[in-house]
């Protein structure tokens, strides 16, 4: 993705101009003086001047059409950590909105944390909380690593393997979460080059002397899909082969212990028609042609996934006896499949973010939400990371929202899914209208109907249970604060009936104030720490 731009905002200010207005534009000289100062004499890791990599994540945020401020901010995400500058002078020259985008891409070095755990989590803690605040923080940051992992050549192996580390488990899912499907692949294929070199190494020559004969087999695989499809009366607006990228095929390999010439279904179709309907009878006509997979018929347009993606998928026996997935879906909705966000990007001309996209924000400050009371560093890495694992399986509420949630899900953590207050009083579940245990492993496409009682709380055992790191971190929460009580009740018990001893109570010392005294020598902030260490 790197466009090695030249030290000149010309071409950045071009490609902005094709649709931003001309005061818009202007602002660019202004941030591009900046940067230059700043960054007078820097080198970005790769050897190019570091004005060049700030260019290059500017350019690419103009590509996909985002707004001046995100723009600005992918021109200037360095000179808070690198230029040395104050962000006092960052809000004074560009306003609050650009300034707070830019300290929220700014990873803080140097942490007063004594491991580098600790400093990694409140790292991550940081960049999620500026994420729920403003979008574009997560886009410049993704942008700005997706520039960086084509030259992670230039670095050392150690810190090659932490950046891909990183990139696989952190800004790939959530590319994903914001429906950029394009820089989820290019974040997973360059991280799994550095990750499992030699099984890179193995699938992409593999894949490369088997080139010339699988684009043959698409082209065929195409005209025939065609031919069957104007026998049916459908005219479809284009057909699409593209191989899949390199991690997804890696990862059917480990999943189902296969060589990869047994992985058939290395090329995947795209059919864009022009409406909903016809979706649907394209997917008729090919169940007509080739036998489908059942379970690999999935509805996402009657229920679209979390990051607005819609499409109809389908895998089948086609030509020559080999498996090949379909996708089937309308003009538009292959844009927002491939840009996410982008595709109808809010923050233009002060328009107002769309109920999708609201939604979209709503399930990342969700996501914030959970994670903030916990302090531990190894948990909240862990918590981030199952949290952000890529969906499998899509239930639905009776009212027919849908819970996206990994492999091996139970009613407990679509209960955490739907709202806190849902899980911490599950007592049961009905599937399908079916009462089923707590420990039944959900379906895609199940009807989940979650059954409460004022009485009912979390167990320890629930730990066992459940997939997500939601679930998980309310669950450890409530056991948290549950053993507090208890603490405290048997430390005031404890306080109150040696404290009669002495003819006096916890009140009078309270009253008298001498429980200030008490604190002071115990090394207590507060009556609750008292009692806790009693």
């Amino acid at each position: 993705m790197p466009y090695f731009a030249q030290d000149n905002p010309e071409r950045l200010k071009q490609i902005a101009a094709e649709y931003l207005h001309d005061a818009d534009v202007a602002r660019i000289d202004k941030a591009w003086e900046v940067v230059c100062e700043a960054h007078r004499g820097q080198k970005h890791f790769s050897g190019e001047p570091y004005v060049v990599h700030a260019l290059d994540v500017a350019c690419a945020l103009a590509t996909m059409r985002f707004d001046i401020n995100s723009i600005l901010a992918g021109l200037l995400h360095g000179v808070i950590k690198r230029g040395g500058m104050k962000i006092e002078r960052l809000r004074d020259l560009f306003g609050d909105t650009l300034a707070g985008i830019v300290a929220g891409t700014t990873k803080i070095e140097n942490l007063p944390y004594n491991s580098k755990l600790a400093s990694q989590a409140e790292n991550v803690r940081r960049m999620l909380v500026a994420i729920a605040s403003d979008i574009r923080v997560l886009l410049v940051c993704l942008v700005d690593r997706l520039q960086d992992m084509p030259l992670l050549e230039k670095l050392p192996r150690e810190r090659q393997v932490e950046i891909a580390q990183e990139s696989m488990e952190l800004y790939a899912p959530l590319a994903s979460r914001l429906g950029i499907d394009w820089m989820k692949r290019g974040l997973e294929d360059f991280a799994f080059q550095y990750l499992h070199p030699d099984e890179y190494a193995d699938i992409n020559l593999k894949m490369d002397d088997s080139l010339a004969e699988r684009q043959i087999y698409v082209n065929e695989t195409i005209t025939t899909i065609r031919e069957i499809l104007a026998a049916a009366g459908v005219t479809p607006l284009r057909i699409v082969g593209r191989p899949k990228h390199l991690y997804s095929i890696y990862k059917k390999l480990v999943a189902q212990k296969i060589p990869i010439d047994k992985v058939y279904d290395k090329v995947a179709f795209r059919i864009i028609v022009e409406t909903i309907r016809e979706c649907y009878e394209v997917l008729g006509i090919i169940h007509a042609n080739w036998k489908p997979l059942q379970s690999r018929i999935k509805d996402f347009i009657a229920t679209p996934k979390a990051n607005n993606y819609q499409s109809v998928h389908t895998t089948v026996i086609g030509p020559g006896g080999h498996f090949i997935e379909i996708q089937i879906r309308t003009q538009e909705m292959d844009e927002v499949a491939r840009e996410g966000v982008a595709a109808h990007w809010a923050y233009k001309d002060g328009q107002k973010v769309g109920e999708k996209d609201a939604r979209l924000f709503k399930e990342l400050e969700k996501l914030v939400a959970t994670l903030k009371e916990v302090e531990d560093p190894k948990e909240f890495l862990d918590s981030v990371r199952s949290e952000l694992v890529y969906p499998e399986i899509y239930a639905i509420t009776p009212g027919g929202a849908v819970k996206e949630l990994p492999a091996g899900s139970c009613p407990i953590d679509f209960a955490y899914a739907v709202h806190s207050e849902v899980g911490n009083h599950c007592k049961g579940a009905k599937v399908n209208g079916q009462i089923v245990t707590l420990s039944y492993q959900l379906q895609s496409g199940d009807i989940v109907e979650i059954l409460t009682a004022a009485s009912q709380t979390p167990h320890r055992d629930w730990l066992d249970l459940v997939k997500t790191g939601r679930a998980r971190t309310q669950i450890r929460n409530w056991l948290r604060r549950e053993e507090k009580e208890k603490s405290l009740g048997l430390g005031r018990e404890i306080c109150d009936r040696e404290l009669k001893k002495y003819n006096t109570t916890l009140k009078k010392l309270i009253r008298t104030g001498h429980i200030r005294h008490l604190l002071k020598e115990l090394r207590c902030v507060t009556l609750g720490d008292m009692l806790a260490k009693v």
